[in-house]
């Protein structure tokens, strides 16, 4: 369909009524916003329209508003030539998807007539120039420059700086075409078409038009904006200029731009000038490169605006990859230049503070937010490359460690005691934590304070268990490198098992379906920790270096499956105690034994259901959280002796009590745990292998046994019904453990 429409517009392109000429030109332009790669079909022929009637323009264009017509369709046109590559690309992908397999994609197979398309460039940019000259005398003559003049002339501004890019591409592009190469004039490396050369001088002579620091404000403001586009122009060129004069003064127009490019306030024009800022600062390694004596200048100039410009803006993004560009390119900017060295620092220095500046100000998936989030990937992105490519002990390396100190922020911070204050890590797209993850292993030494802000975030429940397992990961890899010392490496995988929040508050056993979650979540993080711990060596040696963490973190009364975690650590690294000194396994054994009580308790495993089948829910639960003290109990009978002795001390003798502590809520208390204990010790008999241990422990039970005998049979205060019911079925239930574990003789222990 459309190579038949396109018969009829070329005829009406060259109608001799100007007006028919003109509708072409727009259905044309129809065309191509549907199908942009049409354009590319026609290039060498529509750009043959445009060449005539510009020749003409003395006869066909003398009224603005057609040259203004013509002007901003050649725009677009010349657009879709600089942007040839992606449009291929992205409607090849489109029309494979889409059309129908018995009809051939319709689109240029190949860039061979590219030759042809920039021969009508070249015809093209000495009309662009001349047309320019015309405006530019007529608009410096008007009192007021009228909104259609400025629109002409910067329109034409605008094809004559997308011409130079397509040819300069062209001339870049590795493989150019022999056709192309052959039409331009060689001077050493550089090839430039002779008439564009010519003409582009001629409008280098011009510059800077009018007087833009005398003018009015708003004139000013628009001959600022000219200027600009012709700075965006010769830059491309920057290679081939050859005089003097000029380069000193787009030099000078630049370094003054940048100066005042944050305190301008063009709100006429913003949208102009905001993309032709990018451009000039996104070239501005090519300038410094060549710069010479102006180097410095505008390396300060540059350094000023970038630290004064606003972090949401687009000026940002640019300055950030002009700034990649340049740390990229060694040849031309060395770091080991002190110069160069001293911005390169200042620009490092500065990106901390861009993270903190963009903040989670947003609602999260508004379009600002998502925005923001580009902005978050390509800060975080140009610190992860500085950190892998400062050299090892280098000044920029010792500065980009020096930036842990800002970091904190960007994780976590909490004043003592208080909430912590999350900072914009957490509430990030998960591709930009993972840029902000990477970057930690590039710090030479890992700053204890740092890794307390990400145990914070580690330790947050909107963090992703894909985030936070990652997290383990690199300070593993960072820990290997020498970079993170044994003992914080450590104590925060211990800190991450015991203040991992499972449950929001007690268990149950009706979980919900995020507390599954949660759990399953603590599962990984839990087996992910212990392959992390036994990988560092002797497991023994490690379970010495890592007790008092773990002693630490058990003082501090975390939940059961928290307390889990930790016993489910020492048993894998060690569960016969080998290294620990006496008064270590004897604090272990209190901590195991009012854990296994608390495990009792919550589970409500008490003496009067141990007869119930063993597929009990109460029992399940039971077992699954001792079921790592089982383990380190059949390694060390020493650490099984302390726990029953422990359990001796906490069932109290009554004939040892004062009178004042034999009230009715004290007896109830003492009563649960009673069962509490003989609930655990009749557990442990049912084991096999605990049986044994629990045999060298024979008198203490006994002494146990007793002093729930004295319970039943005081008088001294009274035990509800039900109460004595359930301890005399525990002691009768213990007595006949310890009759099988042979402390007693018949008429020991009796009520």
């Amino acid at each position: 369909m459309i190579s038949m429409m396109m018969a009829y517009v070329f005829n009406a392109m060259t109608h001799i009524a100007i007006d028919i000429r003109l509708m072409a030109f727009k259905f044309f332009e129809l065309i191509v916003i549907s199908f942009p790669s049409s354009f590319l079909l026609y290039a060498e022929k529509v750009l043959d329209n445009y060449v005539d009637i510009l020749k003409n323009n003395q006869i066909y264009l003398q009224d603005k508003s057609k040259l203004k017509s013509v002007l901003a369709g050649l725009v677009r046109c010349l657009s879709l030539l600089v942007d040839r590559e992606d449009i291929l690309s992205n409607e090849t992908k489109i029309l494979e998807h889409e059309c129908l397999h018995s009809f051939e994609v319709e689109l240029p197979k190949d860039h061979s007539g590219m030759p042809s398309v920039l021969k009508r460039i070249e015809d093209l940019v000495p009309l662009l120039v001349n047309s320019f000259h015309d405006s530019a005398l007529s608009i410096q003559a008007m009192p007021v420059i009228d909104g259609q003049s400025f629109d002409c002339i910067l329109y034409t501004l605008q094809n004559i700086n997308m011409a130079v890019k397509v040819v300069v591409d062209e001339i870049n592009r590795p493989h150019m075409s022999h056709e192309f190469s052959s039409i331009l004039p060689s001077n050493g490396n550089k090839l430039m078409p002779n008439t564009m050369l010519m003409y582009l001088k001629k409008l280098g002579d011009s510059f800077p038009v009018g007087k833009i620091y005398h003018s009015a404000e708003k004139e000013g403001e628009r001959f600022f904006i000219l200027n600009l586009g012709i700075t965006e122009i010769f830059l491309h060129l920057i290679t081939w200029i050859d005089d003097p004069n000029l380069f000193e003064k787009l030099l000078h127009f630049i370094e003054t731009l940048l100066l005042k490019q944050g305190s301008r306030n063009l709100s006429a024009t913003k949208t102009i000038l905001e993309k032709q800022l990018v451009s000039i600062i996104s070239l501005f390694p090519r300038i410094v490169a060549v710069s010479g004596g102006w180097r410095l200048r505008l390396l300060e100039a540059f350094t000023t605006a970038f630290r004064n410009c606003k972090v949401e803006s687009t000026h940002c993004l640019a300055y950030l990859a002009a700034i990649e560009e340049m740390l990229k390119d060694d040849s031309a900017f060395k770091s080991c230049d002190p110069d160069m060295l001293s911005y390169q620092i200042v620009w490092l220095q500065e990106l901390p503070n861009l993270l903190l500046k963009l903040g989670d100000r947003h609602p999260p998936l508004s379009k600002i937010h998502l925005l923001m989030g580009y902005h978050f990937q390509v800060i975080l992105k140009l610190l992860l490359q500085i950190g892998q490519c400062s050299p090892q002990n280098s000044p920029l390396a010792s500065e980009y460690n020096c930036l842990q100190w800002r970091l904190k922020e960007f994780y976590g911070t909490q004043v003592i005691a208080g909430p912590v204050n999350y900072g914009p890590f957490i509430k990030l797209p998960t591709d930009c934590q993972e840029l902000s993850i990477c970057c930690l292993y590039y710090f030479s030494s890992l700053n204890p304070d740092l890794l307390q802000s990400i145990t914070f975030c580690c330790l947050c429940n909107h963090l992703e268990p894909s985030v936070l397992l990652r997290i383990i990961e690199v300070l593993e890899s960072a820990f290997r490198a020498a970079h993170l010392p044994i003992s914080d490496y450590i104590g925060f995988l211990v800190t991450l098992i015991a203040r991992f929040k499972v449950y929001p508050g007690k268990f149950s056993s009706e979980e919900n379906d995020t507390k599954v979650s949660k759990s399953g979540i603590f599962k990984s993080l839990n087996s992910a920790i212990c392959s992390c711990l036994s990988q560092l060596g002797d497991n023994s040696m490690v379970l010495k270096l890592l007790y008092k963490h773990i002693s630490r973190e058990m003082s501090l009364k975390p939940s059961l499956l928290n307390m889990r975690g930790l016993f489910r650590v020492i048993v894998m690294l060690d569960r016969r105690l080998k290294q620990l000194a006496e008064e270590e396994v004897i604090d272990l054994s209190n901590s195991l034994a009012y854990y296994v009580l608390d495990a009792s308790s919550a589970s409500s495993c008490l003496t009067d259901t141990i007869a119930l089948a063993e597929d009990s829910n109460k029992i399940a639960i039971l077992k699954y959280y001792i079921q790592p003290c089982i383990f380190l109990l059949y390694g060390s009978d020493k650490l099984l002796n302390h726990v029953v002795k422990l359990f001796d001390s906490l069932v109290l003798d009554i004939d040892c009590s004062p009178v004042s502590q034999c009230d009715d809520n004290h007896v109830l208390k003492h009563a649960t745990m009673v069962l509490e204990v003989a609930c655990i010790l009749n557990f442990m008999h049912h084991d096999v292998e605990l049986h044994r241990g629990l045999s060298s422990s024979r008198e203490t039970i006994k002494h146990i046994l007793l002093k729930i005998s004295k319970l039943l049979g005081s008088g001294n205060f009274s035990m509800p019904v039900e109460e004595r019911h359930k301890v005399k079925t525990a002691f009768d239930q213990l007595r006949a453990v310890a009759c099988k574990l042979h402390c007693l003789e018949s008429g020991d222990v009796g009520v």
